[in-house]
Formats: structure tokens, sequence, C-alpha cells
């Protein structure tokens, strides 16, 4: 009798093991914690942003809704713990904001989201070729600069940046560093009603001058080559930390940006505690191109949440397997 309780008591031990291992295999590494992801107010960020979290629901976070800010309150919000992550932080861009945030005692910071992001300035295709004008310092002249003269004060309008992108602090320092104050108004505000104005004057076939950068639906429109052209600057100047920084590329073109990645910048602490999450943030990678390809369909039209949401689930479908071993190399991470 003993021993066949003893038999019975056995299996049941071993079923129980085997039940315990089976569960702990099903477990997601994210289950039970919540996390909270912000990106800027461009909505055209929404679709890079939208990825990330579903990756990280198929890892099991619970995922809040992702709250826009300003990238500085962005930055803050991450190093103190009040939100989880930014899955669109430009670097070298916000080098200055990541080291005033806290820098890498505070962020998990690996991998390159999405790469080859230029940015700089352009003008129309039409008065470049008339006036042969190839770098902005030619602006100088007040007779060249009075072309892109959109209010009648004399001065080139440059459709700018936005206050707290970062691209402002570099337009207003190359601006001060051209000797360009005197004859160009760097006009800000709200960048997509600017671009747009902008683009009705290129099409009445006035000049036009303006601030852009790629990954944007901007560049599809006026496209570089046919319609406008990138001018150079007379040499390399930016703020901040990355003053000695040199911006000219290997063919010797220099346009004053360094060119760019979307990086995911996440709070240091949960990163160390979730081994999935920083593994996913270091690995994962999508095409600017396709990020191209999106901002277009949003500027026909197709641009609300569900249409975004739409975008995001597509893409994810169009590359399940790549999408798939991102998770999958998550979750042994996390082992």
């Amino acid at each position: 009798m003993n021993y066949s309780w003893k038999k019975v008591l056995q299996a049941s031990v071993l079923s129980t093991v085997t039940l315990s291992a089976t569960a702990m295999a099903d477990k997601l590494p994210g289950e039970g914690i919540k996390i909270q992801p912000v990106q800027s107010t461009v909505a055209e960020e929404t679709f890079q942003t939208l990825i990330v979290n579903k990756a990280m629901e198929a890892l099991g976070y619970e995922v809040l809704p992702t709250k826009e800010v300003d990238y500085n309150v962005a930055y803050t919000s991450i190093a103190e713990g009040d939100a989880t992550y930014l899955t669109v932080g430009w670097f070298p861009l916000h080098a200055d904001k990541y080291t005033m945030a806290g820098g890498d005692e505070k962020f998990f910071r690996k991998g390159q989201y999405i790469s080859g992001a230029a940015q700089g300035y352009l003008i129309d295709k039409a008065t470049a070729e008339k006036h042969n004008i190839t770098n902005i310092g030619q602006l100088t002249d007040p007779a060249i600069a009075k072309l892109f003269d959109a209010n009648g004060d004399g001065k080139a309008d440059l459709t700018g940046c936005n206050p707290g992108w970062g691209c402002e602090m570099v337009i207003e320092h190359q601006i001060d560093a051209f000797k360009l104050s005197d004859t160009v108004t760097h006009n800000q505000g709200n960048y997509a009603a600017i671009i747009a104005d902008t683009i009705s004057r290129y099409k009445k076939g006035d000049p036009i001058l303006y601030y852009t950068w790629t990954p944007y639906w901007v560049s599809g429109v006026l496209v570089p080559g046919k319609d406008v052209v990138w001018l150079e600057v007379p040499h390399s100047a930016l703020p901040g930390e990355r003053s000695n920084v040199d911006t000219a590329l290997p063919n010797g073109k220099n346009y004053g940006f360094e060119m760019n990645s979307m990086r995911i910048v996440a709070n240091k602490a949960f990163a160390d505690a979730n081994p999935a999450a920083a593994k996913l943030f270091e690995i994962i990678k999508v095409n600017i191109n396709d990020v191209s390809a999106q901002n277009m369909i949003m500027n026909t039209g197709k641009n609300s949440a569900a249409d975004i949401e739409s975008h995001a689930n597509g893409w994810i479908k169009a590359n399940q397997a790549t999408f798939d071993a991102w998770v999958e190399a998550a979750k042994q991470a996390a082992l």
C-alpha cells in the first residue's frame, strides 16, 4: 500500500514539474508589466512607434497608449522613469538633449532602428539654375536673398524648424555662423502648415527656400533633383557638444547636417530588468524607404489613427518572418 502511494506521489510530482516547465516556457517575458511609450507630436513618427509597441505586445507587455510630448519632455520623462521608451530619438541631432537628461547613466540606447536620415536646406531647381545658386552662403548677397522674400521685407524667408525639435538650434547657429542674420529670416511655428504654404508658393512658380529631413513626405512632393536641389553650406558649423564635427560627406559635399539615425531610447533601469525588451530595442530595424512610403500615404489623406494603425499592421504582415524573428530573439534573451 505504501509503495503504491509512493508511486502515485512520484507521478504527481513529475507531472507537476512537467506542467511547471511548460508553463514557464509558455510565459511571455513581459507578462504583468505595464509600459509607457512616448513620441513627439509629429504624426509621421507614429508608424515607427506602433511597430515597436506591437513587438512589445508580442512579448507580453501591456503597452499603454502612447503619449505625445515635446522631445525634451520625452527624454526627461524616460530618465525619471515616468515613461519607458521613445522609438524615434534622432542621433546625433539629439546628442545634447540626451546628455543633458542624464546620458548613459539614465538611458539604454543600442542599435539603430532606422538609418540614413538626411536633412538640410533646399531651394527650387529653377531659381538655382537661373542664378547659379549652390550654397546657402550665397544668401549673404541681399540681391540673392531677396529672390526668396515671401512677405516683402527684403529678406529671404526660410521655412524652418519647430522650437524643441533640435534642428532649430542648428539652423539658428548656422544663420549666425554663415553671417545670414541680416538677409535671412528663420520662420518657425507649425512646420506642417508652413511647408504647406511653401509648396503652394512653389506651385505658383515662386522661388522657395526651406529646411526638411528624410524620411518625410515633403521629398515625395518636392523631389530633390527634379523639383528642388539641396544647398551646400560654407563650412561645418554645429552647436553644443558637436561643435568640432565635420559634416562633409565622403563625396565632399557638405549640407550642414550629419546623417542621422532614429534610435530607440529607453529607461536604463527598465532595460536592465527586462533583457527581452532590451534585446528587441537593440535588434529591431525598419528600412527608411518603408517609412518614407508610409509618410507619403499619410500625405494623400490616409492619416487618421485608424489609418496609421492599419499601415503598421500591414507592414508587420508583409514582414512577418522578420518580425517573428525579432520577438523570438528577444524571448531567448530573457531565458
